[in-house]
């Protein structure tokens, strides 16, 4: 990913968290048959393991030596050289490590765990976030979790937003944290604040897909390659921020897409604030992140069969964020009645995979 995080969608499986790498030195002793090609692809040949992007790096760095001088890997090979390639760890090559930091445990037992995910903070290694995810501090607060895949990681957050995550730690755990997931009976409740005024409440059925332009965004598309997606949605207050009006949104996913809330919401007009993204680019600078949480986590403990769930109240920064607006923080006990004052009754259903 990323992508906010968060790559891709809910997991399935996945590599383990433990790959192996050797940086023993390699030396090779170059023959007749080598004379006159250019010393990269020899080497290309010659150590397959490693791939020739790497191997320029290496030759780059310094670190692949004929003779006893560093070389290039434009360079001829005569065919009666020694060369010496010391190689060298790429950052993926140590993401998988573990890392101390404060992880904030709402739920731990022999089969779980459950974090409270702050802002800011990647789920998952990948280009440009190698070291410093959740991933490295799982490990190091539970280094059984090196023999898991993903390190029991089964679902992602985008790294700007907040709330409740679940991790299998252990390899039964996971896959049944995973099967439910792929059932769809994870229940995942978010808080968004959005520009506008949506209608009281609605569901939107509408495939997504990474957008065709621009790969780094996702898209609602009416491509056989786009995945299926359902958001409920339901408006809970309205306030105001920047003379402009805004809502705070209840959303239930159904499935797990990459970017699905931002994505949904801002097909249907209502961007959240604050997102970089996918909202209007002179609006971002009323909030440093997407006004986004997983506030309810609900499933089934994977040992014991029984219902689970849990609540944490929204992030420091997007309390105060809807206290600017002049929303008060909603109590459980408020969201459990039907609908508050300010509901106007109305109900939409969009399922249009061509919404934009």
């Amino acid at each position: 990913m990323p992508l906010d995080a968060d790559l891709d969608d809910d997991l399935e499986g996945g590599f383990s968290a433990a790959p192996g790498v050797d940086l023993s030195p390699i030396t090779l002793q170059l023959n007749p048959e080598h004379c006159g090609q250019r010393l990269d692809k020899v080497l290309a040949g010659l150590v397959p393991q490693f791939s020739r992007s790497r191997l320029q790096l290496w030759f780059e760095g310094g670190h692949v030596k004929v003779d006893g001088k560093a070389a290039r890997g434009k360079d001829t090979a005569y065919g009666d050289e020694t060369v010496l390639i010391e190689p060298q760890a790429a950052p993926e090559d140590t993401a998988f490590t573990p890392e101390a930091m404060d992880l904030n445990i709402v739920h731990e037992d022999e089969d779980i765990l459950v974090i409270n995910k702050p802002a800011g903070l990647v789920v998952h290694p990948g280009a440009g976030n190698w070291t410093g995810t959740l991933l490295n501090g799982l490990l190091h607060h539970c280094p059984q979790l090196v023999g898991v895949p993903r390190a029991g990681i089964v679902h992602r957050l985008d790294k700007d937003t907040s709330g409740l995550m679940v991790v299998g730690k252990t390899l039964a755990a996971q896959t049944d944290l995973v099967r439910q997931l792929q059932a769809r009976t994870v229940k995942r409740e978010y808080f968004a604040l959005v520009w506008g005024t949506p209608r009281l409440s609605g569901t939107i059925d509408s495939a997504i897909g990474r957008d065709p332009r621009d790969r780094v965004k996702m898209a609602v598309l009416a491509s056989p390659f786009a995945k299926p997606a359902i958001t409920h949605y339901e408006r809970v207050a309205t306030g105001e921020l920047d003379r402009r009006p805004v809502s705070l949104v209840r959303c239930r996913l159904e499935t797990g897409r990459t970017h699905q809330i931002r994505v949904h919401m801002q097909a249907l007009g209502f961007a959240l604030v604050g997102d970089s993204v996918y909202g209007k680019r002179h609006l971002t600078p009323v909030f440093h992140r997407q006004a986004l949480q997983a506030r309810r986590l609900g499933l089934m403990h994977p040992r014991t069969g029984q219902p689970c769930e849990w609540t944490v109240p929204l992030a420091l920064d997007f309390a105060e964020l809807i206290a600017q607006a002049g929303i008060p923080e909603p109590s459980d006990k408020d969201l459990d009645q039907d609908h508050d004052h300010d509901h106007d009754h109305g109900h939409d259903r969009h399922d249009d995979p061509d919404v934009e």
